[in-house]
């Protein structure tokens, strides 16, 4: 037999970017255990909208893990209260009977409420224009084998790649810090010998970029790696700033 609960939400609403916000509480009853966050906000929105309201606006995308658009800050933490894993992967059984479940928008100077519970997050985009790439001309497809990877170093390529940019790691941080997400996205590729040949150039670039775009600094507190849904290592934070200080030590 399904379970369910009845719960009310303390949602975030914002008409705009220069619009006050507040927060609205909403009573809803009878929501699966099995349903995913996202799917609890849907049934909220039907409810608002047969009651002539203005639904909730807030971002999904692919609902399995895999884009980032679905970040709320839900209780307190960045995705909720589950650990490694999206706002869209959160079910509603990690919630008891009668709770009030605050929901807000990630809460950071880098990435500005658009309305509700959406933000611009365009500030990761920009950091990765400014050197999260490989420009080299590489020619033809090489061989798989051609260019050997130890499986260590592959491996630990992977780990950083699996960051998503859902933001998770600035607004968990204190000091509203981005070295979490530029650390994963430099990493990924000094690991890896085509990252070799821009490594100066881009280490100094996205953390320029970074710095320029309003983030905080860095005093490794940690939050930011506890609450990411990938789990990316905080060790990454300590190559990037390895491959910085060799950037500035070449000039």
């Amino acid at each position: 037999m399904e379970k369910t609960i009845n719960i009310k939400v303390k949602v975030w609403r914002q008409a705009g970017p220069k619009a006050p916000g507040a927060f609205e509480t909403y009573e809803l009853k009878n929501i699966s255990t099995d349903s995913s966050f996202l799917e609890m906000l849907d049934v909220l929105n039907e409810q608002l909208i047969k009651e002539r309201k203005e639904p909730v606006a807030f971002d999904h995308d692919c609902r399995e893990g895999i884009c980032g658009m679905c970040s709320l800050y839900i209780n307190g933490h960045p995705h909720g209260p589950d650990s490694a894993v999206t706002t869209c992967q959160l079910h509603m059984r990690k919630f008891k009977d009668g709770e009030t479940i605050t929901i807000e928008p990630w809460r950071s100077h880098a990435f500005p409420v658009i309305k509700d519970l959406v933000v611009d997050r365009r500030a990761y985009d920009k950091i990765m224009q400014a050197g999260g790439y490989v420009s080299v001309n590489t020619g033809g497809v090489p061989d798989a084998n051609a260019i050997p990877i130890s499986k260590v170093a592959a491996d630990e390529a992977m780990d950083a790649a699996s960051c998503i940019g859902c933001g998770a790691c600035a607004a968990a941080c204190k000091n509203g810090s981005a070295m979490l997400f530029v650390a994963a996205k430099v990493s990924q590729l000094a690991l890896l010998p085509q990252g070799k040949i821009e490594a100066a150039r881009r280490a100094k670039a996205m953390l320029g970029k970074m710095d320029e775009l309003g983030f905080g600094n860095c005093t490794n507190t940690g939050a930011c790696a506890a609450e990411c849904p990938k789990s990316v290592s905080l060790s990454h934070i300590a190559r990037l700033n390895r491959e910085f200080i060799c950037a500035k030590l070449a000039d």
